[in-house]
Formats: structure tokens, sequence, C-alpha cells
């Protein structure tokens, strides 16, 4: 496996992150667990509040939610760091919410992004146990951008517009300055 830096991170096209990854077949296994350690330490470094293994160069249905505040996201919930393994999603609000979403695969970029409010998924955990859970709001964001990335899509995909892409650093100028 790659070291675990922001260098590694595949950014935005190369063709891991357009590629539909495929299912885990043995979750606890020594090569899983590696993995998914891996990717703890690698969105840890980067700063992000999530991370799917084909941002790492590894074509597996598998990502890391870790939602804590940090710069990118100041206001994200703290959430302990999660394996969710082979998801699916089962079920959608009909309500939609925009927001500013980053990416460690589009770096310098923020786009305007709507998302379903709240989805119920399946999954699977490190050790293999299926989860069926609800999930709302950033952390319904989170899993929905990181499964996009299991689909082969970015945020960029999801924007309704071009003018719904700001640079971070205008970002930042803002939008975050004026929440502090």
């Amino acid at each position: 496996m790659k070291s675990t830096n922001k260098t590694n991170i595949a950014q935005l096209g190369h063709p891991i992150l357009r590629a539909i990854a495929q299912p885990i077949e043995k979750i606890p296994s020594a090569d899983t667990q590696s993995l998914i350690n891996q990717m703890m330490v690698c969105v840890k470094q980067a700063g992000g509040v999530g991370i799917a293994a084909p941002q790492l160069h590894i074509n597996q249905r598998v990502f890391i939610i870790c939602s804590t505040p940090n710069e990118r996201y100041p206001n994200a919930p703290l959430i302990e760091p999660t394996a969710i393994i082979n998801p699916k999603i089962l079920e959608k609000s009909n309500e939609m919410v925009s927001d500013w979403e980053g990416c460690l695969s589009v770096p310098a970029i923020r786009g305007f992004v709507p998302r379903h409010k709240t989805i119920k998924a399946q999954y699977f955990d490190s050790e293999g146990n299926q989860h069926i859970a609800e999930f709302h709001g950033f952390v319904a964001r989170i899993f929905q951008h990181e499964i996009d990335h299991l689909d082969g899509l970015t945020f960029i995909d999801r924007v309704i517009s071009t003018k719904d892409l700001i640079s971070e650093s205008e970002w930042y100028r803002q939008f975050h300055q004026k929440s502090e």
C-alpha cells in the first residue's frame, strides 16, 4: 500500500475517481483492516471529514466518516471515525439542502451542492456487522459525498451550475471569516 500523505490522494482527472469501486468480499481480513487503518490516518492528516478508498488509488467500496471541527469545516459535528463498507442508500428524504463542499481530491475549490437532508443507509462495519442507520444534516452530506466517490462521481458533478463553484481562498474570505 502507498504511504499516507496528502500527495498520495488521487486528484481530479485521475481515472480511479471515475471508476465504480468494487465490493469488499472479505471484510474481517488483514488486508481490509490495513486499508481502513491507512484511510483513518490519511483523513486525519489531510484535515478531511471523510475519505473513500478510490481517493487513495484503491478500487474498493469503503469510506471513512471522520467528522470533527477543523480548519476546513469549523462547524462539523464530532463523530468517532467510522469505516463504512459496501454501503447502499436505501431511502432519501425529498427535502434537499444546498451547502458548500470541498474535497481532498479537488483541492482549492468548493461547490454549492444540493444533497438530501436525510438518508437511510445499509452498510457493514470493520468487523463485518451489518447496520441500517439514518443520517441527517452534515453527516448525511458526508455520506452522500463519499458514496459518490465509490460510484465514480465528485461534488463537481452535483453542482447545478458552474456559478456554484468558488475558490477555497475566496470561500474562506466570503463565508468562513464571517462566522468567526
